[in-house]
C-alpha cells in the first residue's frame, strides 16, 4: 500500500510503501515513554521503500531491552516521532508511526505486543463516556 505521511508542523514529509498486514500497537514501557502514551501504533516499510522530503528527520538511537540498537527519527521542530528503523548499514526497513500518515485510518492493527506492560485501563475505554468534541460546560 502507498501511503504519504508528515510532521505536525510539516518540516517533513515523506511518501513509502507498506505491508498493511503488519500494523501492531506496542505497549512496552519505551514506546509508552517515548509517545507520551499508553502505547504507540506502527506499520513496517517493505526494505528501502521510504522517500523523505524537506528537512531531514533529527535521531535518537535507542537501546531495547533486547540489547538491540534502533534509530528513533523524529521532527527537531515539533517533535512529532515518525519512524524506528536498524542502525548501521544495510536495508532499512521502518517501523512507521501510525499518527503522522495521512491514511492511518486504513490502516488496522493485526495484533498487539509487549501486552505485559499495557496500561489496565485500556479495557475499560469504550464503556467511558465519549464525546465527539470538547464537552461544553454545563
Amino acid at each position: 500500500m502507498k501511503i504519504d505521511g508528515k510532521c505536525h508542523c510539516g518540516e517533513i514529509m515523506y511518501t513509502a510503501e507498506v505491508d498493511e498486514n503488519t500494523v501492531v500497537c506496542c505497549h512496552c514501557i519505551d514506546c509508552q515513554e517515548m509517545s507520551s502514551g499508553p502505547f504507540r501504533s506502527a506499520v513496517k516499510s517493505f526494505p528501502n521503500a521510504v522517500q523523505f522530503s524537506g528537512a531531514q528527520p533529527k535521531v535518537y538511537i535507542k537501546t531495547a531491552e533486547s540489547g538491540n540498537k534502533r534509530a528513533q527519527g523524529f521532527c527537531g521542530n515539533c517533535g512529532t516521532t515518525l519512524y524506528a528503523t536498524s542502525v548501521g548499514e544495510g536495508d532499512k526497513v521502518y517501523g512507521l508511526r501510525l499518527g503522522a500518515i495521512k491514511q492511518r485510518d486504513l490502516l488496522t492493527p493485526k495484533a498487539q505486543i509487549w501486552c505485559r506492560s499495557a496500561v489496565p485501563w485500556l479495557k475499560e475505554l469504550n464503556n467511558i463516556t465519549g464525546f465527539e468534541t470538547v464537552p461544553t460546560a454545563k
